[in-house]
């Protein structure tokens, strides 16, 4: 099959396209054939190496982490699946790779893709839509009347993150650049600060949660629009010592997150408010939860291109350039 690997870690390096073998499923896995992937900036973090003490992948690397297709084989074990069924998941860490023609998946990962969407629209959905929930709802447990701030709303964690925090209840704000604020707008976030003109910080007071995204200068500024008790959930780092202990991390790696994260988890107990770092997990299970919120129209995807196959560089490109309005797909078929 073809696809594009990883031959060594390096930033901006262009992926490969390779003939590779069709992988086999596990007894609790599908091969998902693929008609669509999406592509995020965890892929190129990857590539650059960025997580290779959290997840020594062992090279070469078929990347890609999302996938839209249809089920072409079932290991022993799967009962929820069968071949023909059109489904899309999080492709699960160790087995990534949807930047290819086939991807196997574990059948505790993947969901019946919405019927009302594109394989391109499912395609966007399940890493973005995952982390938001497990951000949100799993770790802050947002509730109706909070106030919650999103930076980089028109991004696709924060297209997706602002849309579930409206249906959630909770009053929104949000980061943009001048030329999307009205789309940030649209998906119901109820104060757009553009960042280009205005310092959020000026803005916001006693937050309950915020959703970071951005660098470390922003990540402490977020601390002090919390109230006391709120909540500072990170999607950029640094990763905290509870991270470690759930991915059970070497001792040294634990240390190495420790020390990286003492500053700010220290900065968050002067403010009197939490800490948590999040890096999200593949879940079919919460896939059918967004799957009925897609269904029930409260939450649509937002798209921004769709590049062939065989431009998957140039997707990636676009995706690090960090000027997407929401997703960025590649479509195989």
């Amino acid at each position: 099959m073809k696809a594009f690997v990883v031959d060594r870690y390096q930033k901006q390096a262009a992926l490969r396209l390779a003939d590779m073998p069709i992988p086999e499923p596990h007894k609790d896995e599908v091969l998902v054939e693929v008609h669509a992937a999406g592509v995020n900036l965890l892929d190129a973090k990857i590539r650059g190496g960025e997580f290779k003490l959290i997840l020594p992948y062992r090279l070469p690397l078929i990347l890609g982490h999302d996938v839209a297709g249809v089920v072409v084989k079932v290991g022993k074990r799967v009962r929820q699946f069968k071949p023909g069924d059109e489904v899309y998941a999080r492709a699960d860490d160790f087995r990534i790779g949807t930047f290819a023609e086939f991807v196997p998946v574990k059948e505790a990962s993947l969901a019946l893709k919405p019927k009302g969407l594109t394989m391109e629209e499912a395609a966007s959905i399940p890493l973005v839509g995952l982390t938001a929930w497990q951000a949100l709802v799993e770790k802050a447990g947002l509730k109706k009347g909070q106030k919650v701030f999103i930076q980089a709303g028109s991004g696709g964690v924060g297209t997706f993150a602002v849309q579930l925090a409206k249906h959630l209840g909770a009053t929104v704000a949000a980061t943009t650049g001048t030329s999307n604020v009205a789309l940030v707008k649209s998906l119901g976030a109820d104060v757009v600060i553009d960042y280009k003109t205005q310092d959020f910080e000026d803005v916001l007071r006693d937050y309950d949660v915020v959703l970071n995204s951005q660098d470390g200068k922003t990540l402490a500024k977020s601390l002090r629009i919390l109230k006391r008790g709120g909540q500072l959930i990170s999607i950029s780092g640094p990763p905290d010592p509870s991270f470690g202990r759930e991915v059970a991390a070497p001792g040294f790696v634990r240390l190495v997150m420790r020390l990286l994260s003492s500053s700010v988890r220290w900065k968050a107990r002067q403010w009197g408010v939490g800490y948590s770092f999040l890096f999200m997990k593949a879940s079919g299970s919460q896939l059918r939860e967004i799957t009925r919120l897609i269904d029930a129209g409260a939450i649509r995807p937002v798209m921004d291109r769709v590049f062939p196959f065989a431009s998957t560089n140039e997707a990636l490109a676009h995706v690090e350039a960090g000027r997407a309005k929401g997703k960025v797909v590649v479509r195989m078929k």
